[in-house]
């Protein structure tokens, strides 16, 4: 069984997206990272980086001690290796694989998350214009991207469908949250349509739906106390340093 802790961001798509296409069992452990439980030092065993989401598969290959993995790319690829699928191993395939979905941890992800946060931030904490346009214009060039390598073939690493269209999908999904026309992107645009039309995408994107019921609209206060939880971040003291 795959424990996978979870809330139902991108992030966290991409590994129901998987699971449900790979019909591995696994099991939701709601991680409220709304609420700050993404930061407790149970948590923190379990994932050091103390972000969402993170796995344990209490019955891995070969049996013996559950395995733990955290960061999203990496679970991807024990999943992928673990059901045999979607992840070729032959060398020219695994790495045409493996360097989309690191394309996609280094440069797609973090970008449109940014671009998100400047977004949403508004002038709140003063003005974000130059912010908002840096990150807007770069999910552009990374559409760009994509667009440009999906012309002259059905998917990201060529006719095999894998974990790096899988890793990418969610992100992508949402480029009208991002500032995109995705008339600009008709290869792109293409591919959403596709992908959006696979049973086991339209089952992982719904995954955990509602998960932590239906939540209150937030007092100014309230937003202000999530936003020191999810934006403020330092640097965890080490175990001895709490001790002394």
């Amino acid at each position: 069984m795959i424990d996978l802790y979870f809330a139902p961001t991108p992030n966290g798509l991409k590994v129901t997206i998987l699971l449900e296409e790979t019909g591995l069992p696994y099991r939701l452990v709601p991680l409220n990272i709304m609420r700050g439980e993404q930061l407790t030092d149970a948590y923190v065993r379990i994932n050091p980086n103390n972000r969402m989401p993170a796995m344990i598969d209490t019955d891995p290959a070969g049996g013996g001690a559950p395995v733990t993995v955290f960061e999203s790319g990496a679970i991807m690829m024990y999943l992928a290796e673990k059901a045999g699928r979607f992840w070729p191993q032959d060398l020219r395939g695994k790495y045409e694989t493996t360097q989309w979905l690191i394309w996609q941890m280094a440069n797609q992800g973090p970008k449109f998350g940014e671009c998100g946060h400047f977004r949403r931030l508004g002038d709140t904490r003063g003005d974000q214009s130059y912010a908002v346009r840096r990150f807007t214009d770069e999910v552009n060039r990374i559409c760009g991207v994509m667009n440009n390598r999906l012309y002259d073939r059905r998917y990201l690493t060529g006719d095999a469908y894998t974990i790096a269209d899988m890793i990418s999908y969610p992100w992508a999904s949402r480029w009208s949250d991002y500032g995109q026309d995705i008339a600009e992107f008709n290869h792109l645009k293409r591919w959403l349509d596709e992908l959006a039309a696979r049973p086991g995408v339209q089952r992982g994107m719904v995954a955990g739906k509602g998960i932590f019921g239906e939540q209150p609209e937030m007092t100014p206060e309230e937003r202000e106390r999530v936003n020191k939880i999810l934006y403020n971040q330092r640097a965890r003291p080490a175990p001895d340093a709490k001790r002394g």
